[in-house]
């Protein structure tokens, strides 16, 4: 057997070897330098992960006069996670969290007027190393021309399914204000539930989910417009947190056909009640419509709008009001033998006093009500009619695009 290696002269041994040690050389260097610095991700064939990088776009830096509502909007690139820290002058940290889509942060309440506060926005690449951009500003002085910004219902209320969460404006929003007023608005249900923000009026939003609320469920809605700026030089004047709770799922279903209301709790039927709806010439609306206010006792008076052939002066027991025009579920003694067969009200839903007394034991604010098979459709707007919407109708009151996706407990652009 020959040997290769015998037959190379002596100095092509040497030169051989000689080549392989610059050889082995040159692979100690490069793995030398793979290892300093940047850990490289490079093996020879893939492409190097991307590096990462960020920068905020608001407040820009040493910004002045900055609304005490400013939110820290950046944008990041080949960033897997973007985390954000903002502090005051004396180094304290602010709480806030980022927003659904991304790309901007908020605190949870607004910023102190005059005050100097640093923004850092840390992103971090596949590659594991963070970059961070910094960015310091100075907040407003303290407006003097201030909106005030309520809700109707209170903390720990107990509504029924179909309660629309009512806010309101103590000035007129103009409508190019109105997209950022929504952002600014989340709802966190539990279980969560799909919805959507809807104006009626520049003075009020109102939300409502997609189906009425699931009974029993917890609702806490928010609206972070302290210091944000609500045109021709007023700002909110702080903001507003609610928690309530709804109820059973009580719903009311009157047939003009039948003359009965049947009401079901929970998906079962628990009662049939006869009623007398409005007479020809003053129809009951048919629609839905839910409990506006619950009267106990109180005085219909309509001798103004109906004058005096029409015109009455009545006690009532057991008053449910449903329109804001005057329709409302009561008693009506007088009206015992019609209910079930003839209509005789003035459009409210009459019925006994046994019956009236049920109903106002077993109602809540909120609870819905269906007329159907009378004379008059419901007026959107006459009453919280927003269950008389459809949902296409309802989405197109929103000032920012609904997303149907968007279901999580909270969404700020619902």
């Amino acid at each position: 057997m020959r040997v290769v290696e015998d037959r190379l002269p002596r100095g092509g041994r040497r030169r051989h070897a000689f080549l392989a040690g610059l050889l082995t050389a040159a692979v100690v260097l490069i793995a030398a330098c793979s290892s300093a610095g940047r850990e490289s991700t490079w093996n020879g064939s893939a492409t190097p992960a991307p590096l990462a990088s960020v920068s905020i776009v608001e407040p820009t830096a040493d910004a002045g006069d900055v609304p005490a509502s400013t939110g820290i909007t950046f944008t990041a690139t080949e960033s897997r996670e973007t985390t954000v820290a903002l502090t005051d002058s004396a180094g304290g940290a602010v709480e806030g969290a980022l927003t659904a889509d991304g790309t901007s942060w908020l605190p949870t309440g607004a910023l102190d007027y005059d005050e100097t506060y640093t923004a850092a926005v840390t992103a971090t690449g596949d590659d594991g190393l963070p970059t961070t951009a910094t960015s310091t500003f100075t907040t407003m002085t303290k407006p003097e021309q201030q909106v005030r910004i309520s809700s109707f219902l209170g903390d720990g209320q107990v509504v029924g399914v179909g309660m629309p969460l009512i806010v309101k404006f103590g000035r007129a929003v103009p409508e190019d204000y109105r997209d950022d007023v929504q952002r600014r608005m989340t709802v966190t249900a539990t279980p969560a539930q799909e919805g959507v923000w809807h104006w009626v009026s520049p003075t009020e939003v109102r939300y409502r989910p997609k189906e009425f609320w699931q009974a029993n469920s917890t609702v806490s809605y928010r609206v972070q417009a302290g210091g944000l700026p609500l045109g021709d030089g007023w700002y909110g004047r702080s903001d507003l947190t609610v928690d309530i709770r709804i109820g059973p799922e009580l719903i009311m279903t009157v047939d003009n056909a039948t003359k009965q209301m049947v009401v079901t709790k929970d998906g079962e039927k628990v009662k049939t009640i006869p009623v007398s709806l409005g007479k020809k010439s003053t129809p009951s609306s048919s629609g839905t419509m839910v409990v506006i206010e619950k009267l106990r006792k109180t005085v219909f008076d309509t001798y103004d709008e109906l004058g005096p052939d029409e015109g009455y002066r009545t006690k009532i027991d057991y008053a449910q009001r449903l329109t804001w025009g005057g329709e409302f579920i009561h008693a009506a003694p007088w009206s015992e033998g019609q209910q079930g067969t003839v209509n005789v009200s003035h459009g409210c839903v009459n019925v006994s006093m046994a019956d009236g007394a049920w109903l106002f034991d077993n109602t809540r604010i909120g609870d819905p009500i269906r007329v159907t098979g009378t004379e008059r459709k419901l007026q959107n707007g006459n009453g919280w009619t927003d269950w008389n919407m459809s949902w296409e109708e309802y989405v197109e009151g929103s000032a920012l695009p609904h997303e149907p996706a968007a279901t999580s407990a909270a969404s700020p652009t619902t």
